[in-house]
């Protein structure tokens, strides 16, 4: 593998490094497993007290246990369905105040086969609405400067790798980006991170064989010739968080596949 394409092999980068979030408090909603587990720690390495929030208790204390492992700051976990009202409620009066709020809620827009288009758009439309609800129901705890990071997803035009609905699914979060992050202004920040295909526990209920197959074909329709690895994933989380002067925007860790 050439050095363009290596992905990284260590902790050894200026935006984790840095400990740009010393004595930040951030909420992790969906912080048990994949890119919310990666960002969870990573927040935890840069200095932050973590929050981590998930449907399983048990993943959800494991990140936060090793979470504060890692570093010297303080982590917690919260097993909440933030899907309906009460547990948003429930939510709320938990955590306090806080300084950054990373979502990663939502299901998988496609399954890497044909996709059925009607239950995408279903998916979709749960996506958005949960997130728009928690943006609104937690903005009041979020202390004044900081920010909303939310997930969207890396595509390309409609009918040629991605369907209509997975197109649009990640259109309408990027529009609620932008909505919030004009309603929001100036006391804080909203702003997304757009991955495509990434090797991370949502494909765990695929046979082995299956996501090799499809980390395959990915990569040979994205341009850098490999898939992320999740901790360059996590980074711009990180990068959303730390930099005051960005908002409404959808960041794409693609490797050029949006492009193409």
């Amino acid at each position: 593998m050439s050095a363009a394409t290596k992905p990284p092999s260590s902790y050894e980068d200026p935006v984790v490094a840095r400990h740009s979030l010393d004595g930040r408090r951030v909420l992790v909603v969906g912080g048990s497993s994949g890119f919310g587990r990666q960002v969870a720690l990573d927040c935890a390495l840069a200095g932050a007290d973590v929050i981590v929030v998930g449907l399983d208790s048990a993943k959800s204390h494991a990140t936060a246990q090793e979470a504060g492992a890692l570093s010297r700051t303080k982590a917690s976990a919260l097993a909440i369905d933030v899907s309906d009202q009460r547990g948003r409620d429930t939510l709320v009066e938990a955590i306090g105040e806080v300084d950054h709020v990373v979502s990663t809620l939502g299901g998988r827009l496609g399954d890497g086969d044909s996709p059925d288009e009607d239950a995408i758009r279903e998916v979709v439309r749960r996506k958005v609405e949960q997130n728009r609800l928690l943006v609104d129901a937690v903005a009041p705890q979020v202390r004044d400067g900081g920010s909303f990071v939310l997930t969207a997803g890396a595509t390309r035009r409609p009918g040629e790798a991605d369907g209509h609905g997975v197109v649009e699914g990640n259109d309408e979060i990027q529009a609620l980006v932008r909505q919030k992050a004009v309603l929001l202004a100036p006391r804080l920040r909203v702003n997304a991170v757009a991955p495509t295909w990434t090797q991370t526990p949502l494909w765990r209920h695929r046979s082995d064989a299956d996501v090799v197959r499809m980390r395959e074909e990915m990569e040979a329709q994205i341009p850098l010739g490999r898939t992320a690895d999740i901790r360059e994933v996590a980074r711009a989380y990180l990068f959303l968080m730390t930099s005051d002067f960005i908002t409404g925007q959808t960041i794409a860790v693609d490797g050029g596949y949006s492009l193409t």
